[in-house]
């Protein structure tokens, strides 16, 4: 086939000796089959900003920490490099992403690097060899469903432990291989303690999964993995070996009001018992 303009340069170079077939497009990127050596492999092509349909990427973006002073300042200001460092980083993220979660047992796709915006990673298979299937394409007993349902869980647990939350997670960024199933699309991953929105997107992603896998083994429906695991977290007590139970219950105590406004009211009175003396030291 046509190599694509923004794989030329890969080949120029010889990280790439032929690009065999377009893999998928998505929101973000162009993924490409491609061979390197003897090896099969894929190339991620991320997308511009100004033709990736990834909405609001600033929500996913906020925490990020760019250790560059000179590099922060541009991104700040908006100026034509800090857009650049802004895609950078942008690409970068997934790369970081992969390789940190990678050591830390979630099952990624291996990385082998990103050189001007395209990501070279392993191509995931299934066991005939062929392109691995998205989670969406795949149905499965109520049995395997509990099973695959607990290793997601497992695998989210893991990257919030690395303080990561995917941010995008669903039935159509994760494959499944004769092993079960590989996380991918990480560009949007967030920093769990930077950004504000990390437990939203958290429960989004928990309940994206448990949405999917409860079609087949309806009592996933009911889980709280999200919930537990956020807890767990803020009190520091979140680790790799962590039990999770799916359960969850909400410090439902209700306040009490009436012990609230007494102490306010004997507060108030105090103050102005204060300012009384205080006039009556002024006048004498």
């Amino acid at each position: 086939m046509k190599i694509p303009p923004r794989l030329q340069p890969l080949v120029d170079d010889g990280l790439v000796d032929e690009v065999i077939r377009p893999l998928m497009s998505g929101k973000e990127a162009a993924v490409y089959v491609v061979r390197c050596g003897d090896a099969i492999r894929c190339a991620k092509v991320y997308k511009e900003a100004n033709k990736r349909s990834f909405k609001q990427a600033v929500l996913y973006q906020e925490g990020r920490k760019v250790r560059n002073t000179r590099r922060a300042r541009a991104m700040e200001k908006g100026s034509r490099f800090g857009r650049e460092q802004q895609e950078s980083s942008w690409q970068n993220a997934e790369v970081n992403a992969l390789y940190r979660l990678a050591s830390a047992g979630v099952r990624v796709p291996v990385p082998y690097g990103c050189f001007d915006g395209v990501l070279l990673m392993e191509l995931v298979t299934d066991e005939k060899g062929m392109v691995a299937p998205r989670l969406n394409d795949v149905s499965m007993s109520a049995e395997q469903a509990r099973e695959d349902h607990a290793l997601v869980m497992e695998f989210v647990k893991r990257m919030l432990c690395e303080g990561l939350v995917h941010g995008d997670l669903s039935e159509f960024n994760v494959l499944v291989d004769e092993y079960g199933p590989v996380i991918i699309d990480l560009p949007q991953a967030v920093d769990a303690a930077a950004n504000n929105n990390a437990f939203s997107m958290l429960q989004r992603d928990v309940n994206n999964m448990s949405l999917y896998y409860g079609q087949y083994a309806p009592e996933l429906l009911n889980t709280r993995y999200a919930q537990e695991m956020w807890a767990l977290y803020e009190e520091g007590k979140l680790t790799p070996d962590t039990p999770l139970t799916g359960h969850f219950k909400e410090n439902d105590e209700a306040a009490d009001v009436d012990s609230v406004v007494a102490e306010i009211k004997a507060a108030l009175e105090e103050e102005q018992e204060r300012r009384e003396r205080i006039l009556q030291a002024d006048e004498e």
